[in-house]
């Protein structure tokens, strides 16, 4: 049962490549998604059970960690970039992006409780639960969807070098980790 409930694989794409690792984050974002929907009928058929408090951290340590950040990547460099274009289309994905940051951190309150009751093995109100998580997968899917076809590719056309430095260097920097080589830390 272990097996069906597991999450697999970090980006490929490192901190010298930032679009490239933005990119490759949502790929982790869809599959923590479907281990969030793969959970919920898990819970309902078994309750809250040891694979699924498993799953449940895995989910729950995603986007309470991994997910601000990515947000955070976005919102100081994606942004900017997308806000200063002459482009009200651009623009407006900007605003779009920041609403739905917003929107998932109002979410993901209820959400993370829930799966912490997982995690705790104790079963939650499990329509509440999957209301909850069929939302936040929801929202996940447009916004990705506007990321991927739009905001990445536009904001890559948009940025200078200097800019991807300085966005790989910061990344590093907010993660703890040297920045990559050549790259000074901001």
């Amino acid at each position: 049962m272990a097996s069906t409930l597991s999450l697999h694989a970090a980006p490929a794409a490192g901190l010298d490549q930032p679009f490239e690792l933005l990119a490759a984050c949502h790929d982790r974002v869809r599959r923590s998604l479907d281990l969030l929907s793969r959970l919920v009928d898990h819970v309902e058929q078994h309750g809250a059970d040891a694979p699924a408090a498993e799953a449940a951290r895995d989910v729950l340590r995603y986007f309470s960690v991994a997910a601000p950040l990515h947000h955070e990547d976005e919102e100081r460099h994606l942004l900017p970039l997308l806000r200063a274009s002459e482009q009200a289309p651009l623009r407006e994905v900007a605003e779009q992006m920041a609403a739905d940051h917003r929107a998932f951190r109002a979410l993901w309150g209820g959400l993370a409780a829930a799966l912490q009751q997982v995690v705790d093995q104790h079963t939650p109100d499990e329509p509440a639960l999957r209301r909850q998580a069929q939302a936040f997968i929801a929202l996940h899917d447009s916004h990705l969807t506007m990321e991927d076809r739009i905001a990445f590719p536009a904001a890559e056309r948009l940025a200078q070098e200097w800019q991807r430095h300085a966005m790989s260097a910061d990344m590093a920097t907010r993660r703890g980790v040297p920045p990559p080589e050549g790259q000074a830390s901001v």
